[in-house]
C-alpha cells in the first residue's frame, strides 16, 4: 500500500477576486501534490474558501446582496481560478458547508465544556482600523501602539481560549520537531516574538456582527475567524468532535504539509497547534510559510489598472507558461517579482528558446534523417557521458529540492537537463554527421540519446507543467517514465517512432504586441473601477453621487500661523523598509531627508509591503518628537490621507523633488 500524503493550502478569503500573488500558493501546492503522486504517494490535496466575518458582511451590504449570495459568487470565481490553472485538488472546502459549520459548533462546545474556552469581555481602548483592544499602559502617547491612530473606550462580550495553558507544550514540540515550522526564519520569529514572551488568551467569538457560525448554546455570539477557518483542515476530511471521525480522517491526519503565506504563519503555528492539542489530536508534520509574489515593487490597485490576475495571464501566455513563471520566480525565503515584461522575457528565453526549440529540433531531425524512427546503435563517444551523467542525476537533485520545498530550484534542475541537451546538439552537430554516410550509426545514437534524455526531462517536468509534459511525451510516442527508472539512461524503446510534425510548444512573443493587449486589460480595470465606485470617466463623481467623493471630518480648533510654522515638513526618500516583528501594522522605514537618515515607523503594513515602499518620495513631518512604538524608536511621521472606510494612501510630491526639499 502506498504511503499517504495529505497537503493543504490556506483557504482563500472571499472578499474579492484574488490576484496572481494570491494564486501562486495554489500552483505551488499543486506542483507538490503532482510530484508526490509521481513518486507513488497516495495524495489527498485540499483547498477552498474562508467565507465568514465582518468584512464579508460589510461588502455584501455594499453590494446589496445577502452575505451567502456574495460568498457564493466569489467562491465560484476562486474555484474557477484554481481550475483554470490546472490544479488537481481532491477537495474544495467552503466554510459555509453545512458539515463544516456543524463540526465547528461541536468543536467550540467541546472546548467550552472542558474549560479551554470561557466567557469574558474585551474592555479597554479600541482601535477601529486595527480591530484591536489595548490597555492604557499599552498605548503610545494615548494612541494605538500599532498604527498610531486615535482609540476610544469600548467593551464587547466575548468567549476566549486559554492559550497560556498550552504554551509550554507547544514550545517543547517546536524544539523537538525542528522540521515543524519552515523556513527556519519563520520558526525563530514565532518563538522569539510570540511564544517566549508569553501568549494572551485569544478571542474566539464576536457579537458585533452576525455573519459567522453561531455559537449554538449562546446565539448572541458567532465563532470568530480563526477557530472557524483553521478547523477546515480536519472537518474537510471527516473529523468529528464526538469521536466518530471518518476512515478518511483516520487515514490522512495528521497533515503532512500546510502550505500558507508568511503573513498568516502565526495563526498556523501557534493558534492551530494549540487548538489541536486541546482537542487531543496530533499536530501537522510541517507548516511552510512561503514568501510573496509582488508586482514590480508597486502596489496593485484597480484604480491604477495594474492588478495582474491569473486569467489575464493565462489568456495571453497559456496555463503552463504562467505555472512555470510563478514557480520559477519565487525564491525559497524571499519575495518574488512579477511584471508583464518579465513574463515575456522568461517565456521567450526559457520556454521558447530552451525547451520548445529543443523538442522541435530533436523531432524534426529524427524525421529528416531517420523518418522519425529512433534507434540505439551503441556507437558512443566520450561526449555522451556528461549528458548521461546530468540526465541520470537530475531525478535525485529534484527530489532533494522538493523535499525541502525549494520548488524554484527543482524546476531549475529540470531546465538544467534541457540546457544540457541543447549543448549536446551543439557538441555533436547532427547536421554535420548527416553528411557522412559512414557516421549514420553515430548520428542515430545521438538522436537516441537526445530523445531518451528529453523523456526523462518531460517526466520530471510533469508536476510543474503537466500539459506541456504530456504534449512532449505524446510527440515522442511514449508515456510518463516510472519514477524508479528516472535515474536511468537508455530506457527509451529502440525503434520507436516520433510524431511526423512536431507541435510548436512555445512560439516567441512580441513584447510590443503583448503590451498593447496589457494596456487594454488595464484600461478595462480602470473602467470597472469607475463603474463600481460611481465615478465619471475623469474619475470624479457624477452630479448625483458627488457627495460620495467628499468627506467631512471633525474640525479642530483654529491655530495661528506661528503654530503651523513649528512643523517642519520635508520631502523624504525611503531607502530601506522592513516589517516590524512585534507588530501587525507597523513598517519601519529608513528615510533620506537631505544628508540625514531618519527611522520612521508607520502603521500602514496592510496597505503597503516593505518592498514597494523602497524608492518612494514621501511627505515627512521631520521634527516630530521621537516616540517608541513596538520597542523601536520612530523619529518622524510619514504623511498619509485616510478615507471614511479606513483606506490609507501615502502623500507624495506631484513631481519629482530632491529628498530634503521643504514643504511650504
Amino acid at each position: 500500500m502506498a504511503d499517504k500524503y495529505y497537503l493543504t493550502t490556506a483557504i482563500a478569503y472571499t472578499s474579492g477576486k484574488p490576484h496572481i500573488g494570491n494564486s501562486y500558493e495554489i500552483v505551488m501546492a499543486d506542483a507538490i501534490a503532482r510530484y508526490k503522486r509521481l513518486q507513488g504517494y497516495d495524495v489527498f490535496f485540499q483547498t477552498g474558501t474562508d467565507e465568514h466575518g465582518q468584512k464579508i458582511e460589510e461588502k455584501a451590504a455594499q453590494a446589496g446582496v445577502t452575505p451567502k449570495a456574495f460568498v457564493d459568487n466569489v467562491a465560484g470565481i476562486i474555484k474557477g481560478i484554481c481550475d483554470s490553472l490546472n490544479v488537481s485538488y481532491d477537495k474544495f472546502i467552503r466554510t459555509t458547508d453545512a458539515d463544516h459549520e456543524r463540526q465547528v459548533q461541536k468543536i467550540f462546545k467541546k472546548l467550552y465544556d472542558q474549560g479551554d474556552i470561557y466567557k469574558g469581555a474585551y474592555e479597554g481602548m479600541y482601535c477601529t482600523p486595527c480591530e484591536s483592544f489595548w490597555t492604557e499602559s499599552q498605548l503610545v502617547d494615548g494612541k494605538c501602539p500599532d498604527c498610531g491612530r486615535e482609540v476610544r473606550p469600548a467593551k464587547e462580550e466575548a468567549y476566549f481560549f486559554k492559550m497560556s495553558k498550552y504554551t509550554d507544550r507547544l514550545i517543547e514540540h517546536i524544539n523537538s520537531h525542528p522540521e515543524f515550522i519552515q523556513p527556519v526564519s519563520r520558526k525563530n520569529e514565532m518563538m522569539n516574538n510570540f511564544l517566549l514572551p508569553g501568549l494572551q488568551d485569544l478571542c474566539v467569538s464576536r457579537t458585533s456582527f452576525k455573519w459567522g457560525i453561531p455559537v449554538d448554546f449562546d446565539d448572541k455570539h458567532v465563532v470568530y475567524v480563526w477557530l472557524d477557518a483553521l478547523s477546515n483542515y480536519i472537518t474537510g476530511i471527516g473529523y468529528d468532535a464526538d469521536g466518530e471521525s471518518s476512515d478518511l480522517y483516520k487515514k490522512l491526519w495528521p497533515a503532512d504539509l500546510h502550505l500558507i503565506g508568511k503573513d498568516i504563519i502565526r495563526f498556523h503555528t501557534i493558534y492551530w497547534p494549540i487548538f489541536l492539542m486541546a482537542l487531543g489530536e496530533p499536530l501537522p508534520k510541517k507548516v511552510f510559510g512561503h514568501p510573496w509574489l509582488l508586482q514590480g515593487g508597486e502596489k496593485m490597485s484597480k484604480s491604477r489598472g495594474n492588478v495582474i490576475y491569473a486569467d489575464d495571464l493565462t489568456n495571453l501566455f497559456g496555463v503552463d507558461a504562467v505555472r512555470y513563471f510563478v514557480l520559477h520566480e519565487m525564491p525559497y525565503d524571499n519575495d518574488g517579482t512579477i511584471t508583464w515584461e518579465l513574463v515575456v522575457e522568461r517565456f521567450n528565453s526559457e520556454l521558447a528558446n530552451i525547451l520548445g526549440n529543443l523538442v522541435n529540433r530533436t523531432i524534426s531531425m529524427s524525421n529528416k534523417y531517420f523518418d522519425g524512427v529512433v534507434t540505439s546503435t551503441g556507437v558512443s563517444e566520450a561526449v555522451d557521458d556528461d549528458l548521461k551523467s546530468v540526465v541520470s542525476g537530475t531525478r535525485d537533485k529534484v527530489a532533494a529540492h522538493m523535499e525541502e520545498l525549494k520548488v524554484a530550484d527543482a524546476i531549475s534542475d529540470v531546465f538544467t537537463l534541457f540546457r544540457r541537451c541543447n549543448k549536446y546538439i551543439d557538441e555533436t552537430e547532427p547536421w554535420v554527421l548527416a553528411k557522412d554516410e559512414a557516421k549514420k550509426d553515430r548520428l542515430s545514437e545521438v538522436m537516441y540519446n537526445l530523445t531518451d534524455s528529453i523523456v526523462t526531462g518531460a517526466s520530471l517536468l510533469l508536476p510543474f507543467m503537466p500539459d506541456t509534459a504530456d504534449k512532449i511525451l505524446a510527440q515522442l510516442n511514449i508515456g510518463v517514465r516510472n519514477y524508479d527508472s528516472l535515474n536511468a539512461v537508455g530506457t527509451y524503446p529502440s525503434g520507436n517512432k516520433v510524431t511526423e510534425k512536431p507541435e510548436i510548444l512555445f512560439g516567441r512573443l512580441d513584447l510590443n504586441e503583448i503590451m498593447e493587449k496589457v494596456a487594454a486589460i488595464q484600461e478595462a480595470q480602470r473602467a470597472e473601477y469607475v463603474k463600481e465606485n460611481g465615478l465619471d470617466a475623469a474619475g470624479a463623481g457624477s452630479s448625483e453621487e458627488s457627495a460620495e467623493d467628499i468627506m467631512d471630518t471633525e474640525l479642530k480648533p483654529e491655530i495661528a500661523y506661528e503654530d503651523f510654522d513649528k512643523l517642519q515638513l520635508r520631502i523624504g526618500k525611503i531607502i530601506k523598509c522592513e516589517e516590524v516583528p512585534k507588530s501587525k501594522k507597523l513598517l519601519c522605514s529608513q528615510v533620506q531627508i537631505g544628508s540625514e537618515v531618519k527611522q520612521i515607523l508607520s502603521g500602514i503594513k496592510q496597505y503597503y509591503s516593505a518592498e514597494e515602499m523602497v524608492g518612494k518620495k514621501v511627505l515627512v513631518l521631520s521634527n516630530l518628537k521621537p516616540a517608541t512604538l513596538a520597542g523601536m524608536v520612530s523619529e518622524g511621521m510619514l504623511l498619509c490621507a485616510e478615507d471614511d472606510k479606513g483606506n490609507v494612501v501615502l502623500l507624495s510630491p506631484e513631481k519629482d523633488m530632491p529628498a530634503g526639499a521643504p514643504v511650504c
